[in-house]
């Protein structure tokens, strides 16, 4: 599923460009470091698991059985670099509207372009920030990231069974994309949290916490920290 505005993104191209950025990020962030958002990961298991990641979706989007990577150890920029390649070309040589396998079902291969943008991003926001370094990105794609969360992600772990349904859906608005999107279905929210996209993006991916500078919570806290505990996303 995808919005009008997401449609207007430029999936494919803005995941080339953030792979090349993820990987030219590597090199700069000692591969020992710290992911602390991410459990007990280090810098190195991160880029293993984006690495593996990009291969298993080209997989999936070409309906072919996966060939494993094997344990390691990587040489992590080679290692990420031929399996980012591998899926920009294994989409590139598919198009847009082949069928695809996808997590919702036989769907257009499209839906890895959006997917795997996406994961890419977050992806780069954890490497790039347990490096210390910056991450610039238009507020429109973290937007269209908090749109996935809320329109495919979520009711995918509802009807997986992995979460119990909102009693009462949460309201985000982002203030620099001018949207707004019900989390957990229709209806009156239980509370409304106002951020910058980056904020609301990273708060359904569990890299933010509502005590955060930069958003604003407003209506019942609990049912707030009731939704963020359970499994929004896989």
């Amino acid at each position: 599923m995808t919005t009008d505005v997401a449609a207007s993104l430029d999936h494919l191209r803005l995941l080339g460009a953030l792979q090349d950025e993820f990987l030219t990020t590597i090199p700069q962030v000692d591969p020992t470091t710290r992911v602390p958002w991410c459990g007990r990961w280090r810098v190195r298991d991160l880029v293993v698991h984006l690495a593996r990641i990009h291969h298993w979706a080209a997989c999936q989007a070409s309906r072919r059985r996966e060939t494993p990577l094997g344990r390691g150890p990587f040489d992590l920029v080679d290692l990420y670099a031929t399996c980012a390649a591998e899926l920009r070309e294994t989409l590139t040589a598919l198009g847009p509207d082949a069928t695809a396998s996808t997590l919702v079902g036989p769907g257009p291969a499209s839906f890895w372009h959006r997917r795997q943008l996406h994961e890419t991003l977050v992806h780069l926001w954890d490497l790039r920030t347990a490096g210390g370094l910056p991450l610039d990105v238009d507020a429109e794609v973290w937007a269209d990231t908090v749109d996935e969360v809320v329109t495919v992600m979520q009711p995918r772990q509802e009807a997986l069974g992995r979460m119990e349904p909102l009693p009462a859906p949460v309201a985000l608005v982002a203030t620099d994309a001018g949207r707004t999107w019900l989390l957990g279905g229709d209806g009156e929210p239980a509370v409304t949290v106002t951020a910058g996209a980056q904020d609301l993006a990273l708060l359904g991916w569990g890299r933010r916490s509502p005590d955060d500078d930069g958003l604003l919570v407003d209506g019942d806290r609990a049912a707030l920290d009731d939704a963020l505990g359970r499994r929004l996303t896989p």
